[in-house]
């Protein structure tokens, strides 16, 4: 007997209609905004007891995720879809906004039911753990709209402007395996376990309706609320950043405004695994990284001053008349001055994939066995043509720090705007179309 065949799994038209569309319904009718105080072994799937501090909102008119402060662990996916029919995408939105709705709040993604016939509702290994900050943050690729020059759920003409295909970039070593994605999914919390139970919690309301294609986890160091926290290269890093508690900041330069249509509310993410050559950095003398970077490696200052805040002087000289921030150095090209002002919002985390057979892009290149860790990139911005696309273009021409790292995978996410209670995610997409 196949495993279609088999009459204790549910069909895919059964699922995208009863269990799914019925967990989602149930809990956008009623919402949690608040856990109330429960046991381990409560009936409803709330964790036990835990503060209101240790949860994020989920329901609003932007996606949590984005402006809220880092959280130290992050589970990025993306999905491709494989759903025949448009209210099958619906379906599976609907579904996943009562999940997330749920698991910020530090429930199970659907209530539990005890069935010893039955696959558990929840795979449980995050029962009993407090949300820790766990946000969700939806996105759609542009295979959403058109795929393969499918226009599959009708949807083709509401394709964003901004939801470009991101050009090949100098220096690009993009594995399809680790690029694209028809929708992805960004959960970052402050426990690694509760990232990866809700990104798995969602693959499995999805099994009929979308699989997964790739995904990365990654790690902060330190507490992000306290200070900036350091790479995997030992520079800190995100110094920069926009300040997200300043409304017409974000505005500016994160949220898509009226142009936007459906879009309005929400922002476009560019998602980058990027390899870094620890090896081949680990040998290079202190100056040089300081150099390639552009600041002091210890006080994470500009090159010439002494405090990390220090403002980047670009147009300070040593004694011989050179720059100071040499015109290649990576803090100098990533900086607004040298963008027309452009700024994005970067919420990177470090990652470590382990070992793999890497083949260095630069002297001596070396051959064999090498960390598989560096950077996962994440940036949001109004719109990435005018943000990452005008920015790393420059980069991966000039940028002294290319010989160091290589992109190896990614895409570009329309991310809309939150979801009113009642609502799920790009519910205004679909009614606009």
């Amino acid at each position: 007997m196949s495993q279609a065949d088999d009459p204790r799994l549910p069909g895919r038209r059964q699922f995208l209609t009863g269990a799914a569309l019925a967990a989602a319904g149930a809990a956008l009718g009623n919402a949690p905004r608040a856990v109330a105080a429960e046991t381990p072994g409560d009936k409803s799937g709330r964790a036990s007891v835990h503060s209101s501090g240790d949860t994020e909102l989920f329901w609003g008119a932007h996606q949590g995720g984005i402006a809220t402060r880092q959280q130290k662990h992050v589970y990025f996916a993306a999905f491709d879809l494989v759903a025949d029919k448009r209210e099958e995408v619906i379906g599976l939105l609907q579904a996943w906004t009562a999940a997330a709705a749920r698991m910020m709040q530090g429930q199970t993604a659907v209530a539990l039911a005890e069935d010893a016939a039955a696959a558990p509702a929840d795979s449980g290994e995050a029962l009993g753990l407090p949300a820790r900050r766990l946000t969700l943050t939806f996105g759609f690729g542009p295979g959403l709209f058109v795929k393969d020059g499918v226009d599959r759920y009708r949807l083709a003409q509401h394709r964003p402007e901004a939801l470009i295909d991101l050009p090949r970039f100098n220096g690009d070593q993009l594995v399809a395996e680790r690029s694209g994605g028809d929708l992805c999914v960004q959960a970052c919390a402050d426990d690694p376990q509760v990232a990866l139970h809700a990104v798995r919690q969602l693959a499995r309301l999805a099994y009929y309706a979308a699989k997964m294609r790739w995904a990365q986890t990654g790690f902060l160091s330190g507490d992000t609320a306290k200070e900036t926290p350091r790479n995997l290269m030992g520079f800190k890093d995100g110094t920069m950043n926009l300040p997200t508690g300043d409304p017409k900041i974000m505005v500016q330069f994160v949220w898509v405004g009226s142009e936007g249509g459906w879009m309005q509310h929400g922002s476009y993410l560019v998602a980058r695994p990027i390899r870094i050559a620890l090896e081949h950095w680990d040998r290079m003398k202190l100056g040089f990284q300081e150099q390639v970077v552009g600041r002091h490696k210890l006080s994470g200052a500009p090159l010439g001053s002494k405090r990390e805040q220090d403002p980047l002087d670009l147009e300070a000289n040593d004694a011989d008349g050179n720059p100071l921030i040499p015109e290649s150095a990576h803090a100098r090209l990533a900086a607004p001055a040298s963008n027309d002002g452009v700024q994005v919002l970067r919420r990177g985390y470090s990652y470590d994939n382990g070992l793999s057979f890497t083949a260095e892009r630069w002297p001596p290149w070396r051959q064999g066995m090498e960390f598989d860790a560096g950077l996962l990139f994440l940036c949001y911005q109004r719109d990435a043509r005018a943000g990452f696309v005008k920015i790393f273009d420059k980069m991966s021409k000039f940028d002294m720090m290319n010989q160091f790292v290589t992109h190896v995978g990614g895409g570009l996410f329309a991310c809309p705007g939150g979801a009113a209670e009642g609502g799920y995610i790009g519910q205004a997409l679909f009614e606009t179309a």
